[in-house]
């Protein structure tokens, strides 16, 4: 059974890497690590932002973070919000459905509270750094700041902060904050340290660029980390909280690596060990312009609810973007991606084509439909629905003839799974199976001319052969009225004596069965079906059932009936002789002596 990402909130145990090495072909490939695989299991996490939409950048996250626990066999940390704090942060009018993406999407085996609700303990955290003097106090007002920015703005200098209050002494700034004096704390930064990407390899700047015009007028990169209200800045509770959950991979995207050199001058501050950093690169359209967060057609809310993506479909399509493998498909259900993943991630930005996705949603559906359970279950609800909306209850009886709705759509979901893209687009292409009223053009032979010469003599498939042959259903009773028997007798039909050659073409090696049966399926689609695309001819017989199958064979033959010639051309004696013993030929094993 294939796992959904909102299943996987319910795990909690996991299997070291040693046992899922000794019990499947998997794991001998976990023995080896490879591409930047680490040795030990990885501890992960993925802590989104709680505004904006969840996006499709912020599933791949997630799930990279999670394939590289699970291909470790170690854990990954989803950070919580809960759905009251969530509505309070979301003024602009978002709905509760975000909520409820946000907490079913996210792939996690564990979970913590939010940023907020660990405010004290930020707040002791930096009060170490004060107090070893790698952070402290700014008192300046937001009107110095302001003017001192305009400043080194309208003198063509980089922005910085003067380090006015890093003078301060320790007493004069403990008091001053026990008072209440409006403050910030920043970190006191001299110089940011290289760093191994995992991705991108040695990355970083070492040192401050720090130009002629700066000597006169110095400032520093010193970044805030406690906010004057007192909450933390993302970059020291980020820090934190990985340090708090010793976690040793940090997967994310290329447009937080500027920020991760600050991020290891905290670690270096604090004196504690960074995880490792691996950057994955950007998502942007056909254009190269960058996927906003809050488009609305890359919300993974509009995906699932608007779109009926599989969660399947969307996580194997977010698992593509950027990183490569080395199988021969890229169809993959979660447990698979389990056992393959590695770091084998691209350098540079990644085009987002959504012909892909549509692609794979095909792929997935033709799985369910093979596998059966409870995602094809789902299919089938989703195609029932749309067809209960679109007809009405009278001409629904019609068609399922006493079946259930869901008894009748699943068969044809097996059928042409193929085609499926959305449930709504999947009804729209079989239109035909759910209505008694066909659209059917004026009826056009499919033979066409068999030599290369131009004009060229063309075999004739009489239309009373046709309407023979399509008669002898009547003689399938409704308890063999199956996909097998359908199948069966339309393989072993002979209508090559049928077929009427012109006199240039007696001695020509022509496969006339072959020939005459073209033209009876083509015959056959646009009977039942007004030749619209879809299952074949045995499953569309075996889906209609008996009674609408032989009213829209007999409908055809009657809007037929014109293209028989009144005199001349007559059906072969042969022909004739078939429609006589039609009873033998196509009941197969039914028919009489071979019981």
């Amino acid at each position: 059974m294939r796992a959904t990402p909102s299943a996987l909130l319910a795990r909690r145990s996991w299997t070291c890497i040693q046992c899922r090495a000794s019990s499947s072909s998997a794991g001998a490939q976990l023995r080896k690590p490879k591409n930047n695989l680490p040795d030990a299991p990885a501890r992960t996490r993925f802590a989104p932002s709680p505004t904006g939409y969840l996006h499709l950048g912020s599933l791949r996250t997630a799930l990279f973070n999670y394939l590289l626990a699970k291909r470790t066999g170690g854990l990954v940390f989803a950070f919580g919000i809960t759905q009251e704090r969530f509505a309070k942060r979301h003024r602009n009018g978002q709905s509760q459905t975000q909520s409820r993406d946000y907490t079913t999407t996210y792939i996690g085996q564990d979970f913590i509270g939010t940023k907020s609700e660990r405010t004290a303990l930020y707040r002791t955290h930096t009060n170490d750094l004060i107090n070893n003097g790698h952070a402290y106090r700014c008192f300046c007002s937001s009107e110095r700041l302001d003017s001192h920015a305009r400043h080194r703005s309208q003198a063509g200098l980089a922005p910085g902060y003067d380090r006015k209050c890093a003078d301060i002494s320790h007493e004069e700034s403990e008091d001053r904050a026990s008072k209440g004096d409006s403050h910030v704390v920043r970190l006191k930064v001299d110089g940011y340290p290289m760093f191994n990407d995992l991705v991108y390899g040695k990355t970083g700047q070492n040192k401050l660029n720090v130009s002629k015009l700066d000597l006169i007028d110095r400032v520093y990169d010193d970044p805030i980390l406690l906010k004057s209200d007192g909450h933390p800045t993302y970059h020291l509770a980020n820090v934190v909280d990985d340090h708090c959950m010793k976690i040793t991979h940090v997967i994310r995207g290329t447009e937080w690596m500027p920020s991760t050199p600050m991020h290891m001058a905290l670690y270096n501050a604090f004196k504690w060990t960074p995880p490792q950093f691996g950057h994955v690169p950007l998502l942007v359209d056909k254009n190269g312009q960058k996927l906003s967060k809050r488009n609305a057609d890359i919300d993974l809310s509009s995906f699932k609810d608007q779109q009926g993506i599989f969660p399947a479909t969307l996580v194997n399509f977010a698992a593509l973007l950027g990183w490569s493998h080395s199988q021969k498909s890229d169809i993959f259900n979660l447990e698979e991606l389990e056992n393959i993943f590695n770091l084998k991630i691209t350098r540079g930005n990644t085009v987002v084509a959504f012909e892909k996705l549509w692609f794979l949603q095909k792929a997935h559906a033709q799985r369910f439909a093979a596998d059966g359970g409870h995602d094809f279950d789902q299919m089938v609800n989703r195609v029932s629905a749309v067809v209960e909306k679109s007809q009405t209850q009278g001409s629904l009886a019609r068609i399922l003839e006493g079946r259930a709705l869901n008894e009748y759509v699943a068969p044809l979901l097996h059928a042409d799974a193929k085609s499926y893209t959305t449930a709504s687009e999947f009804v729209e292409r079989n239109s035909t199976f759910f209505t008694t009223e066909l659209d059917r053009s004026p009826y056009t032979p499919a033979s066409t001319p068999i030599t290369s010469s131009d004009p060229a003599p063309t075999p004739t498939i009489p239309m009373q052969a046709l309407h023979t042959a399509a008669a002898a259903f009547a003689l399938v009773p409704s308890a063999h009225w199956t996909l097998e028997t359908h199948r069966m007798n339309i393989t072993s039909y002979d209508g090559s004596e049928s077929v009427a050659l012109p006199s240039e073409l007696q001695d020509a090696p022509i496969a006339l069965d072959k020939l005459f049966k073209k033209e009876l399926y083509h015959y056959l689609r646009w009977a039942l079906s007004a030749s619209a695309p879809g299952p074949g001819i045995p499953e569309t017989l075996a889906i209609l059932g008996r009674d609408e199958s032989m009213r829209r064979l007999q409908e055809a033959k009657v809007m037929t009936k014109s293209l028989i010639p009144e005199t001349g051309r007559r059906v072969p004696k042969s022909s004739a002789n078939k429609e006589k013993d039609a009873d033998q030929t196509w009941m197969g094993s039914l028919a009489p002596g071979k019981q």
